[in-house]
């Protein structure tokens, strides 16, 4: 089936803001909707951008001048803020309840609280719950999901389906524990061949393996192995993708030579993707909204209301001060990773009792920005909110060899100040990789400090998990970075920071 694209005019654009009268021939379209790794973003961020009571503005004025309006979210609403670390999902649950979400799709952090909490929350969903390719059966969340739906619009009948990424490597193993994953693209045009067999007229796909990446799996490559999936609605990779730049490829071929759209909106609720479908003729228009402080003199007063009670647990923890930061630090800077990657080398020769030779700390471990001036210790749980243990392990060097070609395929990862790798731009292979100044011995043994996450072979660094563990921290790591603030321990390095990339391309 070919999809032709176009993109909807800025009159029209401005018309359904301004919740004008629906097109003629409404009904016969489609508009959805649709969110992905949204992180418990649930005020504006540091820049002023976002926000779910803001979010619903756009909802509600789209539902306002539209017919047939769809919601959907591919996954990863929770973890990244208070919210989720205070409540563990229920003031998701309750807002995206309160927005009328139509269908939602787990992410990888739906999982982070383990499976007895996910099923907790999921059952008070009012969305339809899709998962095509997990298999639940004797687990927690038997019976929460279905493996796609059928609906009808405009006389048209159009399927649905659900994708997730492969957990291992990527979720604490005992957090799914009984979900079976089935490959993620076989899965996919197996239940999409069947949707087309029951008489669907279009079908979409809403995942959660990301836009593009080196893994069997993602939505460029679902698209492309593909013959009956019209859309794909994806997740994960925080991507923007905005139909409106000349640039972005948004529009695919798939197996069958045909054109189809990938989109996605990016991440922390900063945009609110818009898709709009003719389903007489199977054209695609797209664009994604911004949700910023334009939005903010029509927020509905009853979705604060159901903010304000967690808002207050929130900003209670905001406002307990523990120290001051002299600069601003960015969470995807250098001087972040630098800080956070030194500060377990530290504590890890606090719980070893001896020098620790090398740090690692994960990129995606750091989810939010520190201000300049005061620390609270809701901000610093903002920065590191994750049930992480400090580990210390003893490791070949053969191993942290093999781990270093992996991260440098992540385009680095956060290493302590005593270490340098570099790697190739182009192909990301790993060049060399120094520990004070000295090769790695391939035979020679290691002492590492890390966190448990990646000490389980977790964000795909396996070969950590031959390391044998000599020490855990009793506390979890924010816990620990928010009492080294308090106590002045990390002054010296905040007051100095280090703005290298301790692992860059040549």
């Amino acid at each position: 089936m070919n999809l032709k694209s176009t993109i909807i005019s800025a009159v029209t654009l401005t018309a359904l803001m301004l919740g004008s009268c629906r097109p003629s021939h409404d009904s016969e379209h489609l508009v959805i909707l649709h969110t992905n790794d949204t992180h418990s973003a649930i005020e504006p961020n540091s820049k002023n951008l976002g926000g779910i009571a803001r979010r619903k503005v756009l909802i509600d004025s789209v539902r306002n001048a539209r017919e047939n309006v769809m919601l959907i979210d591919a996954g990863d609403a929770v973890q990244g803020s208070l919210y989720y670390t205070l409540f563990g999902g229920e003031v998701e649950r309750v807002l995206m309840n309160a927005l009328g979400y139509d269908i939602q799709i787990l992410g990888n952090h739906e999982f982070d609280k383990g499976m007895e909490k996910l099923a907790e929350e999921w059952k008070q969903l009012n969305a339809t719950r899709i998962s095509t390719n997990y298999d639940m059966s004797g687990s927690t969340l038997e019976g929460l999901f279905v493996p796609s739906m059928m609906k009808e619009i405009g006389g048209k009948k159009i399927g649905f389906l659900g994708i997730n990424l492969n957990p291992e490597g990527m979720i604490v193993s005992e957090n799914y524990k009984g979900v079976k994953y089935n490959d993620a693209i076989a899965a996919a045009n197996a239940e999409a061949d069947k949707l087309k067999g029951e008489g669907a007229d279009m079908i979409i796909a809403v995942t959660h393996i990301g836009y593009d990446n080196d893994h069997d799996y993602s939505d460029l490559k679902l698209a492309a192995a593909s013959k009956n999936i019209d859309l794909i609605i994806g997740g994960h990779s925080h991507t923007t993708v905005d139909p409106q730049n000349k640039d972005a490829k948004w529009r695919v071929p798939n197996a069958a030579g045909d054109t189809i759209s990938v989109l996605q909106t990016g991440a922390s609720g900063v945009n609110l993707g818009e898709i709009d479908i003719d389903l007489s003729t199977k054209e695609v228009s797209a664009r994604l909204i911004p949700v910023d402080n334009r939005l903010d003199n029509r927020v509905d007063p009853q979705i604060e209301a159901l903010i304000t009670p967690y808002r207050q647990a929130v900003d209670s923890m905001r406002s307990k001060k523990i120290g001051v930061s002299p600069y601003e630090y960015d969470r995807k800077s250098p001087e972040m990773v630098n800080l956070l990657s030194d500060f377990v080398r530290m504590r890890g020769a606090e719980l070893a009792n001896r020098p620790i030779d090398i740090a690692i700390m994960n990129k995606g471990g750091i989810r939010n920005n520190l201000p300049k001036g005061d620390i609270t210790q809701g901000s610093v749980i903002d920065i590191a909110p994750f049930d992480n243990s400090i580990v210390v392990m003893e490791i070949k060097g053969s191993d942290l060899l093999d781990n270093f070609a992996i991260m440098a395929a992540q385009d680095g990862q956060g290493v302590s100040g005593n270490v340098k790798a570099v790697y190739d731009p182009n192909t990301f292979e790993l060049n060399s990789v120094t520990i004070d100044g000295k090769k790695i011995n391939p035979n020679a043994t290691y002492t590492l400090a890390t966190i448990d996450y990646l000490a389980a072979g977790n964000d795909y660094m396996t070969p950590l998990k031959n390391g044998k563990v000599i020490a855990v921290s009793p506390e979890i790591l924010y816990r620990i970075l928010i009492d080294y603030i308090a106590a002045g321990k990390l002054n010296a390095l905040m007051e100095n920071p280090d703005r290298n990339r301790r692992m860059s391309s040549f």
